[in-house]
């Protein structure tokens, strides 16, 4: 009985999700990515610290799986330059860092990554009323829209 209850709000959030994904802007898209990287990585911690060692692995992936293939991916290097190249990189530090905690069971650094990715998610939030505000050449450096296939 409970097993067909837990699957019904399962599949309703994922039909919540599916439409949020489908309705909103390339820069609340961004913010979800944010979102979710930061669930996994509480999701991680917890499991780190119980000591649940495959869900704390695949909370780790999932973190991985969207800053790679949905942060980084949605940069636009031609139209964001030296800003676009420095959070490629700062990416490209996080996920290393979170294989790094993942193999070391590093709490300490789960906390570092979630401190920049909220870090970063505030700022992009931030931005989000004077980017749906202003003129389409300001808009320009906008990130593309990401990719969410794996996240």
């Amino acid at each position: 009985m409970f097993g067909t209850m837990k699957r019904g709000v399962s599949a309703y959030a994922n039909v919540d999700l599916e439409t949020g994904i489908a309705s909103a802007s390339p820069h609340k898209l961004i913010v979800m990515l944010y979102d979710g990287a930061l669930v996994a990585l509480r999701t991680a911690k917890t499991n780190m610290v119980a000591g649940n060692i495959p869900t704390k692995g695949a909370a780790i992936s999932k973190a991985i799986t969207i800053i790679d293939n949905g942060l980084r991916v949605s940069l636009d290097k031609e139209a964001g330059g030296t800003i676009a190249e420095n959070l490629d990189a700062l990416y490209d530090y996080m996920s290393r860092r979170l294989f790094e905690a993942n193999l070391r069971n590093d709490v300490t650094i789960l906390d570092e990554v979630h401190g920049l990715l909220a870090d970063l998610r505030e700022a992009w939030a931030a931005i989000g009323d004077k980017v749906q505000h202003a003129p389409a050449a300001a808009t320009a450096a906008m990130p593309k829209t990401p990719s969410l296939v794996g996240a």
